[in-house]
């Protein structure tokens, strides 16, 4: 079997951020990677669990963390459709993954490249190879085309709510 790319594992979180967005979800998808194996997969449950917590990176390193029956996951690499906030880049450290590969950036609170740099923080015990910038239009149109509907539902009903 062909070795998988990198596009190749983006593509599959974005079905997840995709299946996120048709539940009402942020629309943000995370695949973790382990020796070639999709080893976890989640998109965005803050709505549905009413977690600020639930965010798809958490829930991948989760699920990884207890199908693999250990906390450390070096030698992974975890894919996300939009550069991790601040919560999720402590996580990856403390998870000790080591490589994200993510597709948007987030400039409102991406905590890798955008606002700040969490996960090569030279303070820290830990750190962890990034490649960003991935599908990144094709990400960052899930996001757009997500918001976009979102403000049309509103104008729609702020319309209804007038007459």
């Amino acid at each position: 079997m062909a070795e998988r790319s990198d596009e190749d594992y983006m593509r599959e979180a974005l079905a997840e951020a995709v299946r996120g967005g048709q539940r009402g979800e942020i629309p943000i998808g995370a695949v973790l990677v382990l020796e070639g194996r999709v080893v976890a997969r989640a998109h965005n449950l803050k709505e549905a669990r009413q977690d600020p917590t639930a965010h798809a990176e958490l829930l991948a390193i989760s699920e990884a963390a207890q199908r693999l029956g250990h906390w450390r996951l070096t030698g992974a690499t975890l894919y996300v459709t939009v550069e991790p906030c601040p919560m999720c880049a402590g996580a990856m450290v403390l998870a000790r993954i080591s490589r994200l590969v993510y597709g948007a950036p987030d400039p409102k609170a991406g905590a890798v490249d955008s606002l700040m740099d969490v996960v090569r923080h030279p303070g820290l015990n830990h750190s962890i190879r990034v490649t960003g910038g991935v599908l990144a239009e094709e990400c960052g149109e899930v996001m757009r085309n997500f918001f976009r509907a979102l403000r049309e539902k509103k104008e729609e009903a702020d319309d209804g709510a007038e007459r």
